[in-house]
């Protein structure tokens, strides 16, 4: 069984029309082979910046109701968003329940290792895996985080120095677009596949709000996760349609890639 979370979340997200985003969860989810979708009813309200983030209220609550909603789900669920937060949660909870023996394989153009004190912008979704590592706002950090040993960063060519200073720090590992070949290297037990879809090459998949250039080619990607084995959990966040007539294409895109991650 594979269970779809659609997790329609845009509070994360820094743009001026992150609301966009709620409809890219939405698509998503009507793109990926299932036997179910469940829709988490998160709040449309923008929230109230606290501690460095702009709406902490909102991402609170929004995280309350998916691990509600996750509560009950034993099958593969592939969550579906939205901004990059929306794996908090399913993130956490699969850390629970396969613990040091779990992998997160993070593919995305930026590492989200900022912390409140260094993202002057406040937008939660460059903060996420800092914060499944134990270092966030109090309110987000999971009651059993992550440890440096069990994150791979693939694909990432837009971090910041205090990201990277950071990964030095703790010995993250980290593959950047010409490295995808050693990625799978040693990669064993349960995986948990993260994708952010700015990872790609815009070039070839446009429906981003934050694209970065010479990103991982389409057909690269789809290679990539198809060859991880014994995924336990995965997500493709970011997803932001233009509304133009290349959605039709970059809705493909997607297909594929849900495809090769169920």
């Amino acid at each position: 069984m594979t269970t779809v979370l659609c997790v329609p979340q845009w509070q994360g997200s820094g743009l001026g029309d992150s609301p966009r985003l709620a409809d890219g969860a939405h698509r998503t989810a009507e793109l990926v082979p299932a036997d179910r979708v469940v829709t988490v009813p998160v709040l449309d309200t923008g929230g109230k910046p606290e501690a460095g983030v702009r709406g902490l209220d909102v991402l609170t609550e929004n995280l309350r109701l998916t691990y509600d909603a996750l509560a009950g789900l034993d099958d593969l669920v592939l969550t579906v968003g939205g901004d990059c937060s929306v794996d908090l949660a399913p993130i956490a909870t699969a850390r629970d329940r396969y613990g040091d023996d779990l992998t997160v394989l993070w593919i995305d153009a930026h590492p989200d290792l900022y912390t409140p004190q260094t993202l002057r912008s406040g937008s939660f979704h460059g903060m996420v895996l800092r914060t499944l590592l134990g270092e966030g706002p109090a309110p987000l950090v999971p009651a059993r985080p992550l440890v440096p040993g069990q994150v791979i960063i693939a694909g990432e060519r837009a971090g910041d120095a205090s990201e990277h200073e950071y990964l030095e720090k703790v010995g993250i590992r980290r593959y950047g677009v010409g490295e995808l070949d050693r990625v799978l290297d040693g990669l064993s037990g349960p995986v948990y596949v993260h994708v952010d879809l700015d990872v790609l090459e815009p070039t070839e998949f446009g429906s981003l709000g934050y694209p970065e250039p010479d990103g991982v080619p389409v057909q690269r990607l789809i290679e990539l996760v198809s060859g991880v084995e014994n995924i336990v959990g995965a997500a493709i966040t970011e997803h932001m349609p233009t509304g133009t007539a290349a959605d039709s294409a970059d809705a493909e895109v997607v297909r594929r890639l849900a495809t090769a991650l169920t």
